[in-house]
Formats: structure tokens, sequence, C-alpha cells
């Protein structure tokens, strides 16, 4: 039963902080206020000089395919007059990659001078203050860290470009996004900490204290104890693993005082990250996809783990035992290691922060596995942003592995990013394989989020590993009229049979049903924005209140 409009809306707005709620109408009723601290002069803007100059790993993909021509998201773009730059063509994200400048700094990008002095002038000329895209504070953060980061490296920079980022930067102080928080607050503070430690300008401008304000109480909030990131997204963790990187570089680079004072805690944050980031990667070293993932959007867990080692964080060994498991507590994953290169992954966690889940999904109880290496039971993946029914598709608990009751999410998740009720999961059981008869490695956890239904339904869901197999128990308490669990399947599983599925390798899966009656329909998967694979869902509908779904292997 979905909640009525305003119902809703309470049910969403009731978890913000004060400090979001008190942004929000000082952003939209003190605008002029807001403006005018945008608009304030900056004068006697210079460059400070470092003990080094920058230098970092260049991981981006180009996307400054040739001189005016950009591709971001699997789409081509031209930029040959100012309006191209908040052209109605575009998608908001595509344009916001576009403003971002991240071929700065992406792959071959010291070799193409003349192209990036192309980019850098044309956007300062096509992009007066305070107009279009551009200027949203969270394109303003990453293409300041852009700017930084390449001026950094050049022997001398034009007085106009520093005249620009010295005027981005004033803007942003008067635009940081204390309204949304999480993530894009994080990116406002470390783009200020860039800024200010690359430009001296007149007294009063405060951009390095402003920034390191931010990311003192930031950093100790968004980073968990147990190393992950608290909007639980393994793309958004491994993203703000690098940031943290950068961070510590600047430290280095820069020489300043109030930066090295902060350089080792933030390498112990680098350090507990990477274990959690090891941990929910899959066996062929890519992201797990829970919540808002995707591939190609943040550096590779191989990269990271390359940078931290060179910027001096040890990478702790990740025990992988078959039949083990690792639960990380406060980000409320399990991780269960299978002999031969196997792999799950079980969701038991809230949907995020409570004052910001954006990025959540509707995932609750979902899992993923991985088998001789390979993936087998996928999530959706997230091929877009916005507020189109796609979108609400793939954030929605029908597009992941487990239980949907009444066609309902068991989070209500809505528009591009929002959640009202929210499921809330038990306290995980885990049983390990020696106190198991059979040497089985079992997990139970429950949650509440259709306790709102009409029926008041219960979900508890069982996994059971065993060396060669993996039964699924999914039990149902409370009234509900129709109940499907799912389950799906990479693209590169074959439906090879009658509940036969091949892998590559000539590795054979076989599954079988106990309580429902199961069919496989055709489905996608989305693993990178813009990207619709092809591939197979078994969809099974319960015939009473349990179910169980079985898979076997050699």
């Amino acid at each position: 039963m979905a909640a009525l409009p305003l119902a809703r809306l309470f049910h969403t707005v009731r978890h913000l902080r004060m400090e979001q709620i008190a942004y929000q109408l000082y952003y939209h009723l003190g605008k002029p206020i807001v403006i005018r601290r945008a608009l304030l002069p900056v004068a006697n803007v210079s460059r400070l000089r470092w003990g080094r100059p920058w230098a970092a790993p260049l991981v981006g993909a180009r996307s400054h395919r040739q001189l005016g021509t950009f591709e971001f998201l699997g789409e081509s773009g031209q930029v040959r007059s100012p309006a191209d730059w908040n052209t109605g063509e575009k998608s908001k994200l595509w344009l916001y990659n576009l403003h971002y400048l991240d071929d700065l700094n992406a792959a071959d990008a010291d070799n193409r001078l003349e192209q990036q002095t192309w980019l850098i002038e044309r956007w300062i000329n096509d992009n007066p203050p305070l107009t279009g895209n551009g200027w949203e504070p969270y394109p303003l953060s990453l293409r300041l860290v852009n700017l930084v980061k390449w001026c950094a490296r050049q022997p001398r920079v034009p007085a106009r470009w520093l005249d620009s980022m010295a005027r981005q930067a004033q803007a942003l102080a008067a635009l940081e996004e204390r309204h949304i928080q999480a993530n894009h607050l994080f990116a406002n503070g470390k783009a200020l900490t860039f800024v200010g430690a690359f430009l001296a300008a007149a007294p009063g401008t405060g951009w390095l204290e402003r920034g390191l304000r931010i990311l003192d109480r930031e950093v100790k909030a968004q980073f968990l104890h147990d190393g992950g990131h608290f909007e639980l997204s393994p793309m958004y963790h491994a993203t703000l693993l690098w940031d943290l990187c950068d961070l510590v570089n600047l430290a280095e680079r820069s020489g300043l005082a109030p930066l090295t004072e902060r350089a080792d805690e933030w390498r112990a944050v680098v350090e507990r990250g990477l274990v959690w980031l090891a941990y929910m990667c899959h066996p062929d070293g890519d992201i797990s996809f829970f919540n808002d993932a995707a591939l190609g959007i943040a550096p590779k867990p191989q990269q990271i783990q390359a940078y931290a080692a060179a910027l001096g964080c040890g990478v702790g060994k990740v025990p992988g035992d078959p039949l083990s498991c690792a639960f990380l507590v406060e980000t409320g994953y399990i991780v269960v290691s299978l002999a031969q290169g196997g792999k799950a992954l079980l969701d038991v966690a809230e949907v995020g922060p409570e004052y910001q889940p954006g990025h959540a999904h509707a995932d609750t109880l979902s899992f993923e596995l991985s088998l001789f290496g390979q993936r087998v039971l996928v999530n959706s993946g997230t091929s877009r942003y916005g507020q189109d029914g796609e979108r609400h598709r793939q954030r929605g608990t029908a597009a992941h592995n487990t239980v949907e009751i009444d066609g309902e999410n068991s989070s209500e998740v809505w528009s591009g990013f929002r959640v009202a009720r929210r499921a809330r999961p038990g306290v995980p059981e885990v049983f390990p394989a020696r106190a198991v008869p059979g040497g089985r490695l079992l997990v139970r956890c429950t949650h509440d989020g259709y306790r709102r239904l009409r029926g008041a339904p219960i979900h508890l869901r069982q996994w059971e590993f065993a060396d060669d197999s993996l039964r699924v128990t999914d039990s149902l308490s409370g009234r509900f009229r129709r109940a499907v669990s799912r389950f799906y399947l990479h693209p590169d599983v074959l439906v090879a049979g009658d509940q036969e599925l091949l892998l590559q390798g000539h590795h054979k899966v076989h599954w079988c049903v106990s309580g429902g009656q199961a069919k496989l329909v055709p489905s996608t998967w989305h693993p990178g924005f813009g990207v619709s694979l092809p591939s197979h869902c078994i969809e099974i509908l319960f015939e009473s209140s349990e179910l169980t779904v079985g898979f076997f292997w050699e």
C-alpha cells in the first residue's frame, strides 16, 4: 500500500537533520544573500608554491575525444557554442560530467596541452558566474579539484585562470551543500581544501580553513568503524577512498602544516577502507552492486590500492577460508567465502544514513553470488540517475535478488533520490560451519519493510551454504496476497537446460524450487551508466508462506 503523497513526504522529511532543513530554507528564502556572498570580489590572487609539484595516477578514461567533442556515459556530444554547456538535448548527469573537466586528469592528459588549454579557456569564456549547471556546487567542487591538479603540474598558469578559480571557490563557499550533506558535502570540503592550498587571496577568504572544518567532521561521520562509507554503496565508497588518497597526497605535495597534521589520520581511514572494499569486491576484482553502483565511475579497486600504497598506506590481508564469513557490522554486510573462487555478499543493512539515503535501493536481504571466479547472481546495477520510470525500477525491490510482496518495495524509494518508510533489518544470526551438523554455514535475518501493508508481513531469509550448494529459504509471516522471489543471472550465465545453468569453463549449476512456481523471464543488467545488457531472471511465485530455492554445483 503506497503512502499518500503528503504521508510519503512526511516519512521522508522526518529523518532530516535540522541543519538540512535550515539550509534548505536559507538557500530558497535567502537567495539574494547567497548570491551576494557568492559574488563577493576576490583580490590579490596568486599561486602558492608547494614543496613538490602535483603528481598522481591518471586513471580516468579520456572523455575529450577531439577538440570540442566529448563522450560521457556512452554518449557523444559537442561544444560548439556557449549554449552547448547547458543544452536541453542532454541529460543533467551528462552535462554535469561535461562541467567536471575530468579530462584534465584523465589518461594521457599531459600529452594534450593544446586540447586542455582550449578546454579551460572555453569553459571560462562560456560560463559566466552563477549561470548554468557548471555553477551548481557539486560540479563546482569536482571541477575545482581538477583545475588545481592540472595547474599544479604546470610551471606557469595564466592570471585569468587563477582569478576564475578564485571566483569559483568563492561561489562554492557560499553554496556548500549542507542541505544535502553526505558525499556532496565531503566533495565541497575537499574542493575548498584543494583550492585553499593552491591559491593565496585577500584576507578573509579562508577556503582552506572552511574545507578542513568540513572534512574534520565528515571523515569521522562518513567512514564507519568497519571501514565502510555510510552511504553503503561500494561505488561511492571507492570514490571517497580515492578522495582521501588525494588529500594525503596534497598534504605531502604542498607541505602545508594544517594538512600534514591530518595526514596520518587520513591514512588510517584509507587503510580500513581498503579492507572493506576488498571484502565487497567479487573474485573478478570489481565492486558488488548494492544501492547505487556501477562500473566506470570510481577508480578500480586495484588502482586505489596502488595509489594508497604509493602514499605509504598499508593494505591488510583479507581472510577467505572456504565456508567462512565476515560480518561488517556497522555497514551491515555479511561476506561468505566459498571454495574455488566462490563468494557471496549478503545485504542485512539499513538503507543508509537516516538523513541522507539518496543512493539507497530497496534491496534489503538481497545478495550476490560468484562461483568459480565469475558472477552468477547479480543485483540490478545503475544505468541512470534522474526521476524517470527506469530509474525508479532499478531502485525497486523487484530489480534485486530478494522478495517482493504485493507488488510493493521493501523501502519506499521515490523520485530519483528519496526514501520514505524504510525496511529495518533485525539482528542477523550467523552459525559457523563448525557449529552446524554437516559442516554448513547458516545466516538468518528478518526485515520489517512490509509491516506497513494491510497484513503486516515480516520477511525472514535464511542462507545455508555448503561446499557445493546454497539453499535460500524465505519465510513470510502475516497476511499477503502475492509474493515473488527473484534471482537475477549475470549475462554470461547461460540457461543450458531444465533448471541447469552453464558457466564459463564448463561449470554447471543446477537449481530447484520447493514451495513455489518458477519461470525464467528475460531481463537486463546495468553494470554502467548508459549500459543495459540482456540477461535472465529466475522468478518464483510463492505457493504458501515458505519457499526454498537450492543451487548446486560440482
